[in-house]
């Protein structure tokens, strides 16, 4: 059984092979994702941050190859001490915490969201919007146990699940808006490309 595979928005808008252009794209990567880590919008009780965006966005674009390398680049950074997690924080006590399973969790959220891209999943507005939820699921799988081993189940639930569902509804409509948008431009100037060509031949 054959599994189709289709282009990453990556390969689609620089198409081009090499291992210095797969390092460069996963820096890139891990460093919009501490960028993205850094945004917060005070809401209240909760504010909501860039982080899962930025990691959904990044896995989604790049493909879930370097997508997940992308997001090992960005623990690694972060524990090394650069100013990558989110407020500001680094430190290798960031990935050993509470908290930890959440940051583990963003590299295979990335890989699924890479993964169900190269499906083409990020083509239209359901299938994005269910691949973000997924991709969140993952975080909170590894995440919720995690957090749970130091303030049990019920407070995890309280403080690391529930008050985060609204931004997180908030953050996958915005990516199955912006994925398929992007994909549409791409299209639109595909479609225009080709119709120039077809008019200059004649």
């Amino acid at each position: 059984m054959t599994i189709l595979s289709y282009p990453t928005l990556a390969h689609k808008l620089l198409p081009r092979v090499g291992l210095g252009y797969d390092l460069a794209l996963i820096l890139l990567g891990s460093w919009l994702v501490a960028l993205m880590s850094q945004f917060t919008i005070p809401l209240q009780p909760v504010p909501i941050t860039g982080q899962t965006f930025g990691v959904l966005l990044v896995g989604a674009a790049l493909g879930w190859r370097r997508g997940a390398l992308a997001l090992v680049a960005y623990l690694l950074q972060g524990a090394a001490g650069l100013p990558f997690f989110a407020g500001g924080a680094s430190g290798i006590a960031r990935l050993i915490g509470p908290t930890g399973g959440y940051l583990i969790g963003f590299v295979f959220a990335a890989a699924l969201t890479g993964w169900l891209s190269e499906r083409g999943w990020d083509r239209r507005f359901l299938s994005t919007l269910f691949a973000m939820a997924l991709g969140n699921a993952v975080i909170y799988l590894l995440g919720l146990p995690w957090l749970a081993q130091t303030v049990g189940w019920e407070r995890a639930m309280a403080v690391g699940l529930l008050p985060f569902l609204p931004g997180d509804a908030l953050k996958a409509v915005l990516a199955a808006l912006m994925l398929p948008g992007a994909w549409a431009i791409i299209q639109g100037r595909k479609g225009q490309k080709e119709g120039l060509l077809q008019h200059r031949s004649e």
